[in-house]
């Protein structure tokens, strides 16, 4: 081999390499246990006699510049990285990076199906634009019903024909085929009852509209999780456990439930679901109004004339169905007192979480 060309070849690279690592790899090359310098001290006794002491000086030498060549680089190689670096104060505070994280909301909605699918409910999702039909009349709401007045929510300028493909305003159409912005999920439950057959029993989540004024406890807009059961001998004692475990898994196994009488179109018998003041023990406080409860949902078995709607037959099925404000477990469970704060988008408020 030709020394003067390997060490010219050398101090080409060694010129070239910008980086200590790189330097590094070429000191293996050449000499490390396997590299050229090696190889070449290995041939000398395979030359002739008469060669080998001058071949091994002149490997010997150029092991030595190849040597100097690497460490003189490698000095040179440091001392730009000290400068770099000596530039920088590493007593200075790090840059702190923000990390998302789920909204509340999000958080607490995550929360409740997982107690749902524990219990063995399926999760179901449905759209945010409904029928007039699918949101009242299927829900025994008849146009004439006065819990319209509660539940009436945005309409849409289009209407839908019998193929449910959207036709122009002005086009004949039944009342009931009109578009608007969903004012509950239940529309969900007439939904799934028309596609599937008993037993069910399913959860869903999804947001809603009424048009209500904006203040501390009320949105335009909000979150709910409806959730039905339906089967043959499904009992009010059946939607009293389900609802008791959901109830202690939120809040806590100390809290107690009741159940008040009340009137939804769509369930019947019907019940307000109120938990013991999570604040105060029950004892009154300013939170619950110093009463000792809160309220949480409604709730009731399915009225029959949703069964028949669905084209169930009510002699046969029976079911229950609750409803909740998402808004309104959350501010209960974290002790929230406005609602506009979820949607301010606040980091101050949302960091919390």
């Amino acid at each position: 081999m030709d020394i003067e060309s390997i060490q010219k070849e050398v101090e080409e690279r060694i010129n070239k390499i910008d980086s200590l690592i790189t330097l590094e790899q070429l000191r293996i090359k050449y000499l490390g246990r396997k590299g050229l310098i090696a190889q070449l001290t290995s041939s000398i006794p395979t030359l002739p006699e008469e060669e080998r002491r001058s071949f091994g000086q002149k490997v010997n030498a150029l092991k030595n510049k190849i040597s100097t060549l690497i460490e003189e680089k490698q000095k040179s190689l440091t001392s730009i990285s000290t400068a770099v670096y000596s530039s920088v104060d590493i007593s200075l505070p790090g840059i702190k990076y923000d990390l998302g994280s789920f909204h509340p909301l999000t958080q607490i909605t995550e929360e409740i199906l997982e107690v749902f699918l524990r219990l063995g409910f399926s999760v179901v999702e449905g759209p945010e634009i409904e029928t007039e039909e699918n949101n009242f009349t299927g829900l025994n709401i008849p146009l004439e019903h006065p819990s319209r007045d509660v539940f009436d929510t945005f309409y849409l300028d289009v209407e839908i024909s019998k193929n449910q493909a959207p036709i122009a305003e002005n086009r004949a159409a039944s009342s009931e085929q009109r578009l608007l912005l969903r004012s509950h999920t239940s529309p969900v439950q007439i939904r799934v009852m028309k596609t599937r057959k008993p037993p069910l029993a399913v959860v869903v989540p999804g947001r809603v509209y009424r048009p209500d004024a904006v203040d501390a406890s009320h949105s335009f807009m909000f979150h709910q999780i409806e959730g039905f059961m339906v089967d043959k001998e499904i009992k009010f004692s059946h939607l009293k456990g389900v609802l008791e475990v959901f109830a202690k898994s939120i809040f806590g196994k100390e809290i107690k439930m009741r159940f008040r009488p009340h009137f939804f179109p769509f369930t019947e018998p019907s019940a307000e679901v109120d938990i013991s003041c999570i604040i105060c023990k029950a004892k009154g406080c300013s939170v619950c109004s110093y009463k000792g409860w809160l309220e949480i949902l409604g709730s009731g078995m399915i009225h029959p004339s949703v069964f028949k709607h669905v084209g169930y037959d009510p002699k046969k099925y029976t079911g229950f169905a609750f409803g909740m404000g998402v808004e309104r477990i959350a501010m209960l469970k974290y002790g929230i007192n406005d609602i506009r704060l979820f949607f301010e988008n606040d980091l101050r408020f949302l960091k919390q979480f």
